[in-house]
């Protein structure tokens, strides 16, 4: 199962999709709730929790990937600061620190 923050995400990606329905209807001026067209809102949903979805997990593997480059680079300036001899600089939390 999904947790929930992720289940939230899909269901405001759902609402955007129907949303879009909704918004294209007016910009056409046609009638919103129109028998012939009802089948296009769960089409128009299930677009936009799938897109949703897939830029959820973008963002995950960006976050993942940033997070590893952050802590290469705090090692390679932890190991240099040893090599120089220089008081150590780097901060673990928060904002990096520079090595000047």
């Amino acid at each position: 199962t999904l947790p929930i923050r992720h289940n939230y995400h899909l269901l405001t990606y759902h609402l955007k999709g129907v949303a879009v329905r909704l918004w294209q209807l007016g910009i056409e001026m046609r009638p919103l709730f129109n028998k012939e067209s009802l089948w296009a809102y769960p089409v128009f949903a299930a677009t936009g929790g799938s897109f949703g979805y897939w830029l959820m997990g973008v963002e995950s593997r960006q976050m993942k990937i940033l997070a590893d480059r952050r802590s290469r680079l705090l090692e390679k300036r932890r190991r240099r600061a040893e090599r120089e001899g220089l008081p150590d600089k780097v901060e673990e939390g928060g904002i990096l620190g520079s090595s000047s």
